[in-house]
């Protein structure tokens, strides 16, 4: 019998157990002291106490999970998303202790997050990418204006590990390249343990797109299409959708393309998602990243294409790979939504807002809404983790119909207690720029004070 033991928490864990109980595999949760009354333990067949709150302490305690583990009889390990899913190292643990892991080889996971190395992989791809610099050492930042030219601002300063835009800084010209690089240096060594960053051109006019792919690791790849993640705070996402709107037939047919041809030189295996910068402008399209993982937003993805993404990703990790899905891909239809809401205040440059979640009420689910949480009426949002309460996720026949679907759904929404974005979300969805599909990624950070004033 499979026993899959979920190395996360929060809604993504009982995202994965739901596919479990659907196709009768065992599940094992872990967790923090933090999260002992959580849904994600409640839900799963077994439960483990694995450290203090902080995740340094718990989520991240590789060793202890593989113990958890192998004392459960766990023979397999998701890793779902954020966290460990994207740590090569973690990856080589799980397979060297004789368990299955749920993700592409953890060389793959290792050269694809190093996005220096990533962007040479795309260009021996035949990928495009945009003009940048090669990795940078900490060490090696007094060298910035050598690599800075011929690049022209402005420039976007990342540092080569980590992902969810976590430490990347806009730099609008050289007076303050040095100072900004130093501090992205400083940010990626306190988190990454590696302070090396590249430089990378800034597209002013910049859409972003991804491409869903699932790889079956021996070059055979197939995508479930695309979909538009350009309302962001921070450089995380917000709100997502599928389809992408409002592209041209013949550039969303080469995004695709590109995406698989990257994977496919790879040999990758399970599901991934190639992210792509969009010039508005003039529908060039330039590799960003790729994510070795399932991402937040796959629910979109699912409702369009009918297909249960974490499923595919476990019969893969178990040998039955979905081969029938390369002769034949579903066929995608209708329009999906995807609204992050937090525990946040946007008024106050998105700061989180823990607290008791004192009434917590969402829509009936059905088949053109979905509620994806990790919480119910009575629980309490901490300070110790990532502040969403939950994804609510619409489906129409087409984008005005989802448009409409999601702003009923989140009319019920009922949240007291804490501060929340749900305002907003309503309010970004009744906006001119959503609706015409004409936001790109500064349109929350250039429209937050008008937004928020609503």
């Amino acid at each position: 019998m499979n026993k899959v033991l979920i190395a996360n928490r929060g809604e993504i864990a009982c995202r994965i157990i739901r596919t479990c109980k659907n196709i009768g595999f065992s599940t094992v949760a872990v967790y923090s002291e933090a999260d002992k009354n959580s849904q994600h333990v409640l839900l799963a067949d077994e439960a483990y106490l694995i450290g203090a709150p902080p995740v340094r302490e718990s989520y991240l305690n590789s060793r202890k999970i593989i113990e958890i583990a192998t004392g459960s009889n766990a023979n397999i390990v998701h890793p779902g998303y954020g966290l460990l899913a994207e740590n090569a190292g973690f990856a080589c643990q799980v397979e060297a202790a004789g368990l299955i892991w749920v993700g592409p080889a953890p060389s793959t996971i290792s050269v694809m997050g190093d996005k220096g190395k990533a962007r040479e992989i795309a260009l021996k791809a035949d990928v495009s990418i945009l003009p940048g610099s090669p990795a940078i050492s900490s060490s090696n930042l007094s060298s910035l204006s050598t690599f800075s030219k011929g690049l022209e601002f402005p420039l976007l300063v990342k540092a080569t590990g980590g992902g969810g835009g976590i430490g990347m800084r806009n730099v609008s010209d050289g007076a303050t390249l040095f100072e900004t690089a130093r501090a992205v240096s400083e940010i990626a060594e306190r988190l990454f343990g590696d302070g090396s960053i590249f430089l990378e051109h800034h597209v002013d006019d910049a859409r972003h797109i991804e491409i869903q792919i699932f790889g079956l690791g021996d070059g055979r790849v197939f995508h479930l299409g695309d979909r538009e993640c350009s309302i962001q705070r921070r450089f995380q996402k917000v709100v997502e959708e599928a389809p992408a709107p409002r592209i041209p037939e013949n550039v969303r047919s080469e995004m695709a393309d590109s995406a698989c041809r990257l994977a496919a030189s790879q040999n990758y295996s399970g599901a991934g998602t190639v992210e792509f910068i969009l010039d508005a402008k003039n529908n060039s399209f330039y590799f960003l990243e790729m994510n070795t993982r399932i991402q937040v937003e796959h629910p979109t993805t699912e409702m369009i294409s009918k297909q249960d993404i974490v499923y595919l990703q476990l019969m893969q990790a178990i040998g039955e790979k979905p081969e029938n899905l390369i002769d034949s891909p579903p066929y995608l239809s209708g329009h999906s939504i995807e609204c992050r809401l937090y525990a946040e205040k946007p008024e106050k440059n998105f700061i989180p807002s823990p607290g008791h979640l004192r009434l917590l009420r969402f829509p009936r689910q059905s088949d053109t809404i979905r509620i994806e949480t990790g919480y119910i009426e009575g629980d309490t949002i901490t300070p110790f983790y990532d502040p969403m309460i939950a994804k609510v996720i619409s489906f129409g026949e087409d984008r005005n119909c989802a448009i409409q679907k999601m702003l009923s759904a989140l009319k019920e929404c009922q949240i007291e207690g804490i501060a929340t974005n749900l305002t907003l979300l309503k309010t970004i969805l009744r906006d001119p720029a959503f609706k015409k599909a004409r936001a790109n990624t500064t349109y929350l950070e250039k429209n937050i004070a008008t937004l928020t004033a609503l």
